[in-house]
């Protein structure tokens, strides 16, 4: 079963859903393809097409370029201006994406308010009476290299085939650009602390360790290379099955050896608790921002 993607505001994450999907639909073809390593849901085969609704003309003809170059289904992304309803009305699956860059909350909400798009803004499958199913995505950074990691707000508890389908279709379009998981809203300030500033902190302790690196006689870039390639292998390993971060830690801590010898200046220096502390310090915040007025 096919459907239409529409992506309203298409900034730089629009443009990295797009494009993940693309890639996913693409890769089908390929005779032995090879999974991604954070494999979560098998890549998506239902999307068709997407609309985009940017700002200007010179926009929209930057968009349908990047679009052609991806090759393959690229060059059949549909790009339009200020036809935000109709675009809605001939898909299935509308992501209305707020981008500071490009769809503002002010300006979301004026979408929203436009005539006729509380009706095309509902969720359409072939074969099935439309019917109105809405969630909040929040994505990262990385979504923009496939690398990213998506919250979904958790749908309707039902075990209905509906149900399933609706779960199914949000799955693929973010695994598309990463992992995605779903969870209550209750939990979006922890995420947007952890996931979505996360990438800032982790760039701390990247630059941190390339620092040591310098500082010790290796050359700057050499020195970015490691740091960021180890924190890289170590980030997938602890993603696989079974795997802990702690066990990783002690599988490569000799006894008097110099990785327990850095672990304690770490320690002293109180890392652990800073960062901790960071995440909640930034999920306060988050917080405080949402509130109304």
């Amino acid at each position: 079963m096919g459907y239409t993607l529409c992506v309203i505001g298409c900034g730089t994450m629009g443009i990295a859903i797009i494009s993940g999907v693309i890639a996913s639909l693409q890769s089908r073809d390929v005779p032995y393809p090879v999974p991604k390593w954070e494999s979560h849901t098998p890549g998506t085969s239902t999307a068709h097409c997407g609309h985009t609704s940017p700002i200007s003309t010179t926009s929209a003809k930057k968009l349908q370029q990047t679009f052609r170059l991806l090759g393959g289904l690229g060059p059949s992304v549909q790009v339009v201006i200020g036809q935000n309803v109709a675009a809605a009305q001939q898909a299935d699956v509308v992501i209305l994406w707020y981008e500071h860059s490009t769809c503002k909350p002010n300006q979301a909400y004026t979408i929203l308010k436009e005539n006729g798009m509380q009706e095309g803004a509902l969720w359409k499958t072939p074969h099935q009476h439309s019917r109105q199913v809405s969630c909040r995505a929040m994505p990262n950074t990385p979504c923009r290299i496939r690398e990213g990691m998506t919250v979904v707000s958790s749908l309707p508890l039902s075990d209905t085939d509906e149900a399933e389908l609706d779960r199914s279709i949000i799955l693929k379009i973010f695994s598309s650009i990463g992992r995605c998981r779903f969870l209550d809203e209750k939990h979006f300030d922890a995420c947007t602390a952890l996931s979505g500033s996360g990438p800032a902190f982790a760039c701390i302790f990247l630059e941190a360790m390339a620092d040591g690196g310098v500082m010790m006689g290796l050359p700057r870039a050499e020195a970015l290379e490691l740091a960021a390639q180890t924190l890289q292998g170590a980030a997938r390993m602890a993603l696989q099955a079974g795997a802990h971060p702690a066990q990783i830690k002690d599988s490569v801590t000799t006894p008097g050896g110099c990785t327990i010898a850095g672990l304690l200046a770490m320690e002293d220096g109180k890392v652990r608790s800073t960062i901790a502390r960071a995440i909640q310090i930034a999920t306060e915040r988050a917080s405080e921002l949402g509130q109304p007025g």
